[in-house]
């Protein structure tokens, strides 16, 4: 897969920039590779470094609004500074880490509503430093949470939407500014007792930790509210647990203590 993308902040002749990616997917944990290929303008420049970051789109709470930014999470300088003479070509080579923590896109082949992810490619040349727009990264599940995801859609639960929002999780180890939630609909057979569950994933290289929030309805007499629950995933035994057995269990308990009953 092929970008290209004009330095237009650097001016009408100045260099330019192909980023090619040997392979758009990847997964937490993992890495891309590929090369970046730049090329001199009609005039000769001092390249201050050349960068590539993973940005993904974040929503902000700020008082009683709330917004959409880009934020990028995790960047990699792949050169210091060079001359770049007019006409000439380099090509840079890279082996991007993904983080841990990056939020998943896709999902049984289809992205994830809501999601936005993808690489930056910034060139500095005297001080003005330019970025390339976004070439999309497509994220995929680890094995892990495939499982917990499949254990969920067996009990009926139904994708919704995905965004990532800033701040932390309590009680987790968390390395990156924000978490991804994942949303979904209930089935019929939990729909009485809840409106909407909301899933995040935060891996660490030795375990996956799962925390699940539930958006309960309100009866005649009680107020809705949330119900929060996590647990770890161990790599090694993952195929090992009933998964769907296990999330039944908890959804049914956690209504049961707001006197609901699936």
């Amino acid at each position: 897969m092929v970008f290209k993308k004009m330095l237009q902040a650097l001016g009408v002749g100045g260099p330019s920039v192909e980023t090619v990616l040997a392979n758009p997917n990847c997964r937490p944990g993992g890495f891309l590779e590929g090369q970046v290929h730049v090329v001199g303008g009609d005039h000769a420049v001092d390249v201050e470094y050349l960068a590539i970051g993973l940005i993904t789109r974040v929503e902000v709470e700020s008082g009683d609004s709330e917004y959409n930014t880009d934020q990028e999470f995790h960047r990699q300088r792949l050169t210091g500074s060079f001359r770049l003479d007019p006409g000439a070509k380099y090509d840079v080579p890279f082996r991007f880490d993904v983080p841990w923590e990056t939020p998943i896109t896709e999902v049984y082949g289809q992205h994830l509503h809501g999601m936005t992810m993808g690489l930056t490619t910034e060139l500095e040349v005297a001080r003005a430093v330019d970025k390339s727009d976004l070439d999309a990264v497509a994220v995929h599940p680890l094995p892990a949470q495939e499982r917990i995801l499949d254990a969920l859609l067996r009990l009926g639960f139904r994708f919704s939407r995905a965004d990532v929002e800033r701040g932390r999780v309590y009680g987790v180890e968390q390395s990156l500014p924000f978490y991804q939630e994942i949303e979904f609909h209930p089935p019929s057979a939990y729909a009485s007792g809840i409106n909407q569950l909301e899933l995040t994933f935060i891996p660490t290289p030795h375990r996956l930790q799962v925390v699940l929030e539930l958006d309960k309805r309100g009866g005649m007499f009680t107020e809705g509210h949330d119900s929060f629950g996590s647990f770890n995933v161990d790599y090694a035994t993952v195929d090992q647990v009933d998964w769907a057995g296990q999330l039944d269990n908890w959804l049914r308990q956690s209504a049961q203590r707001r006197g609901l009953f699936f």
